[in-house]
Parts: structure tokens; C-alpha cells; sequence
């Protein structure tokens, strides 16, 4: 029998992950490939980091924790949500997960049901509609404009509402668009949603510490502490510490949520790896004075990006106020090309690997990630070129 489940035939699989995996096999077949396809930061993973994982393997840090974290593991992440997001909560209140995206799925599939409704800025990360599809759910759009830096207007959420709304989905700064909510836009969209108390939030900072605009980061549940009781925030150590491999996410929220997302990890994963704990409790509580330099070293990239790509005839961009990405516009080339698809194939065919717009429910065009080193993105950009004359 090859028949799958009607919820898994309602996602398809990541089309980021597609267009690296694609990119890996070429390069196994001996194609010089760069990739700007995956959202991981080049760096190396900071020395303290590497030897508290080794430490813990000598300690014999191999064995099951409890469910949502070690004592140590919780108590690091409460710190980081208190100290780097302004959200001071308890230990009972915190959660770890195998990544932040297996938080993000255990929170959705732990509160909807068929008829339920979720509002989702676009362009999105891409895994965010399929979550809410195989749950059962409907996927509820909102358009975030070009022209605006792709920025989230709090009255088109105000309109999306309906009392079938569950959930709304907020990523600052964004993947793919690097767009970031500033204080005022959420003291506007607490307004917005006090009136509806069935509706909870998810707040996706993981590219919090990842920042070009000036201040410090804003997220919902620091704003407005009225709403406190129906906001989760995903963070994490992923994108801040070079950390992608070791898979830890963590989450802050009310304490019925936690539960219900433990519970559910309780039969899903167990609990996270106890050697990437011990690695992610040094992240946390370790220095965290490198993530000036290393967010120094995006904004240079991405200011060589930008100019880049709207130099090239038939592409443009937004400045993206954080994160590592470029959501790159190539609607004036689709008559060239068909679709973003068949773009995206053909500047993998000329050696550089991105991710089709349509992924994101973006208009025509590609984002592209500039977590490569310089001499990377000088000679992607140059293949990009010469692709489209």
C-alpha cells in the first residue's frame, strides 16, 4: 500500500531544503555550486560552545533528560528570554524542543481543529502554512508589500480577523524578508487583538540577536504583558550561535500551553539531545559579546547584496532590516522565464542555488541568504549577472 494520511497529503515537502539538498548532490557530482539557499550562518559554532559539548560527553551526558529540558537547560533559556527579549518567566514556563520549528509544530497541532483559522504575514517561512494545513487548519494570508520593507500593517491583520481565528504567526525579524516589527506596530497590534481573547500569538524571534535597526529588539509578550497569557515566543540558538546542528529550540509561554506542548513531545521526540542541552546552556550563559561582530559582518554583506542585486536589470530589493536574507523581485523577467521555478533552475544550472519567492507566497522571484563568506556572495552575484544578460 503507498496511500499516506489526508493530513500529510496536504503539505508538501520544504522547498528550501529541496533546493540544498539539489545543490548538494550537483556538488557530489563534481559542479561548483554556491549555495544561498539555506538560512545557516558560516561562522564556527564559539569555542566555549564546542567544549561544554565535549565536557558533557565525557561526563557522560548521553543518557534521556526530562521531556522539556534539564534543570540547567531551562533555567539557561528563562535567562535568555529575560535578559535578550525582555520577557521575564519562570522555569515552569520554558520549554526545550529538537529546534525551533518542532516548538512552532507542537504548539499548532496542541490547540487547532478543522475550521480553525491562523493569519500569516506574506511572504512567510516557508514551513509555516504546511504546519497549520496538516493540522487541519486554514491558512489565513496577509500581504506584506514590497514597497513597505515588507513590513506587517496592523489594520490588515485587524481585518483578517474572524471568530474562526486561532492563531496569529509573527516573525521578527523575518525569513524570508528580514523585515522587522518595531515597537509602535506592536503596541498597535496588542491593540488590535485585545478585543479577541481567543486568539494566541507566536512570536518567532529567532533572529532576534540579528538586528541592523537601531535599539533593542521588540517582541510582543515584553510590549504588552497585558496579553501575556496567550503569546508563545520561539527563540533558540540556531541562528545567533552557529549552532544549526545541534537542533534546540526553546519556547516561553503560558503554562497550560507548555504543558500541552510537552505533552505532546512526551510521544513525538522525547526529550531534546542531552549533549546539544549541555552546548546550548553554555550559548546562553556564555559570552554573548561576538554577536555585535558577527551582526556587523551580515549588515557589510547584505549592504554589498542589496547593491548588487538592484544593479542587475530586472531585479531589486529591499534594504532587510535583520536577519541574513534578501527577498529578491523578479517579476519583470517572468516573460524571459515562465515562473520563479524555472529562474531559480536555471541560476542553479549557472552555479548559484536560491530558493524560489513562491516558496514564501512571494511574488516572482528568489530569496537569496547572504550567510556566505565575501568572496562567496561577490562570486554568486557575478554568476547571477551574467545568468540573466
Amino acid at each position: 500500500m503507498s496511500d499516506i494520511s489526508a493530513a500529510l497529503a496536504r503539505i508538501r515537502a520544504s522547498r528550501t531544503t529541496a533546493i540544498t539538498d539539489r545543490a548538494t548532490q550537483l556538488r557530489a557530482a563534481g559542479r561548483d555550486i554556491i549555495s544561498l539557499s539555506v538560512g545557516e550562518p558560516d561562522f564556527a559554532t564559539p569555542p566555549h560552545v564546542i567544549a561544554a559539548a565535549k565536557a558533557a560527553l565525557d561526563a557522560g551526558a548521553t543518557r534521556y533528560t526530562p521531556v522539556g529540558g534539564t534543570a540547567a537547560m531551562k533555567a539557561a533559556a528563562a535567562l535568555h528570554f529575560a535578559r535578550d527579549l525582555g520577557i521575564d518567566v519562570p522555569v515552569s514556563q520554558v520549554t526545550t524542543s529538537a529546534g525551533g520549528k518542532q516548538a512552532i509544530f507542537h504548539a499548532l497541532l496542541a490547540t487547532l481543529d478543522p475550521g480553525d483559522e491562523v493569519i500569516v504575514p506574506a511572504p512567510y517561512w516557508v514551513s509555516y502554512p504546511e504546519i497549520v494545513r496538516f493540522a487541519g487548519a486554514r491558512v489565513v494570508p496577509v500581504e506584506c508589500r514590497a514597497q513597505d520593507g515588507f513590513r506587517l500593517d496592523p489594520a490588515a491583520v485587524a481585518a483578517a480577523i474572524t471568530p474562526h481565528t486561532r492563531w496569529l504567526l509573527l516573525n521578527s525579524p523575518g525569513n524570508p524578508t528580514g523585515a522587522v516589527l518595531s515597537a509602535p506596530v506592536l503596541h498597535q497590534l496588542a491593540s488590535v487583538l485585545a478585543p479577541h481573547p481567543r486568539v494566541l500569538v507566536l512570536s518567532d524571534d529567532i533572529y532576534a540577536p540579528l538586528r541592523f535597526t537601531p535599539g533593542a529588539h521588540a517582541t510582543l509578550a515584553a510590549i504588552a504583558p497585558q496579553l501575556a497569557d496567550r503569546i508563545l515566543t520561539i527563540s533558540g540558538v540556531s541562528k545567533s550561535h552557529a549552532m544549526t546542528g545541534f537542533r534546540i529550540g526553546v519556547a516561553a509561554g503560558p503554562q497550560w500551553l507548555i504543558s500541552a506542548m510537552e505533552r505532546l513531545q512526551s510521544h513525538n521526540s522525547g526529550n531534546p539531545a542531552a549533549v546539544s542541552q549541555a552546548a546550548a546552556v553554555a550559548a546562553f550563559e556564555g559570552p554573548q559579546d561576538f554577536l555585535a561582530e558577527w551582526c556587523e559582518t551580515f549588515r557589510t554583506r547584505r549592504d554589498f547584496v542589496v547593491g548588487a542585486i538592484d544593479a542587475i536589470p530586472g531585479l531589486s530589493t529591499p534594504v532587510p532590516d535583520g536577519a541574513f536574507y534578501c527577498l529578491v523581485d523578479a517579476a519583470p523577467l517572468m516573460d524571459r522565464y515562465g515562473d520563479d521555478e524555472a529562474l531559480a533552475l536555471h541560476l542553479l544550472d549557472h552555479g548559484v542555488a536560491v530558493v524560489p519567492a513562491s516558496a514564501f507566497g512571494g511574488k516572482p522571484g528568489f530569496r537569496l541568504s547572504f550567510a556566505a563568506s565575501d568572496e562567496a556572495l561577490t562570486a554568486a552575484l557575478s554568476r547571477i549577472e551574467d545568468a540573466l544578460q
